[in-house]
Formats: C-alpha cells, structure tokens, sequence
C-alpha cells in the first residue's frame, strides 16, 4: 500500500498508519480507499489479534475527501451518456462504503486513535472501528462536513453516526456541519475514551489486548433496528424546517434525510445501499459541482490569497458592480423582482412553505434551466445580470482566481452559494 504502512508491534497487534507520501495532510483519494477495502479483505483471513489505526502525520488523522479528485470524477461521469451515469456513479463511489464495511466485519478488533482532526471520510472510517481513542485536545474533533459542499457522507456515514447518537443526536453534525470534540464524542456515544495527548496508541492497543468483541453494535444479535415510523418523527419536521430555510435550492440536506428516512430503519447492509442510492442521485446534480469548486476550493484559494495580501487587485470593486447589476435588475422589474431575491436566495433570505420548496427541490430540469412563472423568469434575469459583469469585466482576472472570485461574490454580493458565481454561471449557461 502506497497510503497506508502496516507495522505489527507484538502480542498479534497490527499498526496502520494513515500516512500519505508527499502531503502535509491525509485525505481520502481513489487509491486510498481500495487500500482499505485490500487491508479489510486480507484481514479477514490473518490472524492477528486486532489492529490500530492511527495518523502518521502530525497534522491530523484525515481531512476528508479530495475533492479535486472528485470534482474531476463528477466531470467524467457527467461526460457519459445519460443512460450509463448511474451504474458508473456507483461503480466509482461504492468502494469507500464497501471497504469500511468489510473492515468492521472482517471479524477482527479495530481500534483507532485520533489525535487531530478525523472528517468526512476520516471520520466515516473511525466510525467503522470497533473502538474510537480520542485525545483530550481542542484539536481533536470528529465530524461529516459534506453537507457544506452539497454533498453527503458517501462512507456509511449517514447510517453509523445515527446508530451510535441517535437519529436527532446526530443532524447537528449531518445537516450542519457541526463537529465533536473528545468529551462532546463520548457524551453523545460517538467514542469510547478520551486520554491525554500522546497516550492514545497505547489506550487503543489495551482495548485490543482486553480481547473484546469484533463486532459492531449494529451488527450483535441483540440490537434492534428503529421503526421507520420513529425515524419519521424525527425527521418529519426537521426535512420541514430545510425546506423554509434553504426554499428547496440545497438538495444535499435532503438526500441525507433520505438515508435516514431509509437506511436507518433496516440492517446496516440494506442502509449503506439506501446511502449510496441517495448519494448516486446527489451527485450527478450541478449543486454540489458548483459549491465544491467555489464553496470549498475558492473559499481555500481567497484565505491564502488574502493572507499573502495578494488578493487580485480591483476585486472589491467587480464584487460591488456585481451586487449592483443584480439590485438593478430587481429593481427594474419592480414586485417581481423583489419576490424573486427571495426566491432564488440572492441577498437575501429565503421565503415560501415547505411544499412549494419541495417542489423545487423535485424540479428536472432546475428553475435556472427551465424557469416557470413570473418569480423564476425574474430570478434568472437577476442572476444572468450578475453573470453578465463577469462577461464584459472578467478578462481583466487571471483565469486562475474565477473561483476566487465567485467566492467573494457569494459573500459580498449574495450571488446564490447553489450557482457557483458569476464566471460558474457565465460558463454553464451565458446570460
């Protein structure tokens, strides 16, 4: 394995360590999960008495997914034709879930000990361990930011977490982005021990000499499975309350509370494909693309930038001429326009009921594709006014710094984070 060294350490305990060449960080790559899913076969028939895993970087255990390597898989998936997307969409992201599952039923005790941050996919393999150490240090937090870019944990993420919490203990860190740290982790039943920094490995590599069971809670004889009618009534109003909020624009949100609606209510094996069917749909929309390339990517590009002080000079300026073109068309189009900053999240807050927002959530093609009435038709125009700054003053830019850009526009001028920016928008669909 080129992300992963096997290390044995005596009494049949096994070291992994998490430790990618040639990065400052750990995050999950292609290669690094079938590594996992290799480890997780072989182990099955080893005969070694558990196995830690740890990080072998000093940074952190795992910062997530990578998602340049994803925004390129969903440009590859989106370039087959319609009829292949799904089956390829599964082919390529089902391995991550697949492999943390043979590793927690690989019949062998897996601990692993964090120290640092364990996200996204770090986070969806500590909680396909049996045993979860977690140092006692502000910096040591476990969390599912995906939601954020538009996605959802696509590694068993959405069935684990609420298994170990609780279907309501665990939408904070789901639907929000919320993270736990140590004590919060053990409280909620997330992790099993917190210990000093630096005492983490031994702590884990005890459990494994206390010879516990190598099973999962989910997967014991004794666990019963909520009804769906429970999970219902958990996230009946909260799906009710995203839809007022985010008007139907955020379909990331909504996926998750499918998995939960019905993953959580069967065996973990029919939840993880519960997951990946939700994830194969979520996936293939333009929401998540857009806010990966912006939300994320820009948003890194802009803090490094601004701390270098090498932001690109007149972006203050394009950010205002932005906000201005949009507020012009609104005004010019007078109750409509004003209606339709509302609607679309332009500047401003989103208004409406949940079942006019799930309609739009349900919409193929999206409103900006294929706008109906009045209220979207103006929309668009505000949105295509904003585009159209970055058509007649986006050549005085490097190319380089479009999502950069686009992300100040999100933040100065309310251009809707589900669009991208105006260069995303320009480039997907002119003006």
């Amino acid at each position: 394995m080129k992300n992963f060294r096997v290390e044995p350490v005596g009494d049949g305990i096994l070291h992994l360590a998490f430790d990618m060449p040639g990065r400052t960080m750990n995050v999950f790559t292609n290669e690094a999960i079938h590594e996992v899913e290799a480890f997780a076969e072989w182990l099955r028939t080893s005969d070694v008495a558990g196995v830690v895993i740890y990080s072998g970087k000093q940074t952190a255990f795992c910062a997530g997914a990578d998602l340049t390597e994803l925004s390129s898989a969903y440009d590859m998936i989106m370039a087959a034709p319609e009829a292949e997307r799904d089956d390829l969409t599964v082919a390529h992201f089902s391995p991550i879930g697949r492999g943390f599952r043979k590793l927690e039923t690989a019949g062998k005790p897996v601990a692993v000990a964090l120290a640092g941050l364990a996200l996204g996919g770090g986070c969806e393999l500590a909680l396909a361990c049996h045993y979860r150490v977690m140092t006692d240090d502000p910096g040591t937090q476990i969390g599912l930011p995906e939601s954020l870019v538009g996605l959802l944990p696509g590694g068993g993420g959405t069935q684990r977490l609420p298994r170990l919490t609780g279907v309501e203990g665990s939408l904070g860190v789901l639907l929000e982005g919320a993270r736990f740290g140590a004590k919060e982790a053990v409280a909620a039943g997330a992790a099993h021990e917190v210990v000093p920094p630096g005492q983490e490995i031994a702590a884990a590599e005890a459990w494994i000499r206390s010879r516990p069971d190598a099973s999962q809670p989910w997967d014991r004889e004794d666990w019963i499975d909520p009804t769906r009618d429970e999970v219902l009534a958990v996230t009946g109003p909260t799906r009710e309350n995203a839809l007022k909020k985010t008007g139907g624009h955020f379909p990331a949100e909504l996926a998750i509370l499918d998995c939960l609606d019905n993953g959580v209510p069967v065996p973990m094996d029919q939840g993880i494909v519960a997951e990946v069917e939700a994830f194969k749909h979520l996936v293939q929309r333009i929401e998540p693309r857009n806010m990966i390339a912006v939300r994320f990517l820009g948003r890194v590009d802009y803090d490094k930038a601004r701390r270098k002080e090498a932001l690109p000079d007149g972006l203050d300026a394009f950010g205002e001429e932005v906000k201005a073109a949009m507020q012009g068309k609104a005004a010019e189009l007078g109750d409509a326009g004003s209606a339709a900053l509302h609607f679309a999240g332009i500047g401003a807050d989103y208004t409406g009921d949940a079942a006019s927002a799930q309609i739009i959530a349900d919409r193929k093609p999206q409103w900006f594709v294929q706008p109906q009435g009045a209220i979207e038709k103006a929309a668009l125009e505000i949105v295509q006014a904003g585009a159209a700054v970055a058509r007649d003053k986006g050549q005085g830019f490097d190319a380089k710094h479009r999502n950069l850009i686009d992300y100040h526009c999100q933040q100065a001028a309310g251009y809707p984070v589900y669009l991208g920016g105006p260069f995303t928008f320009l480039d997907l669909y002119g003006v």
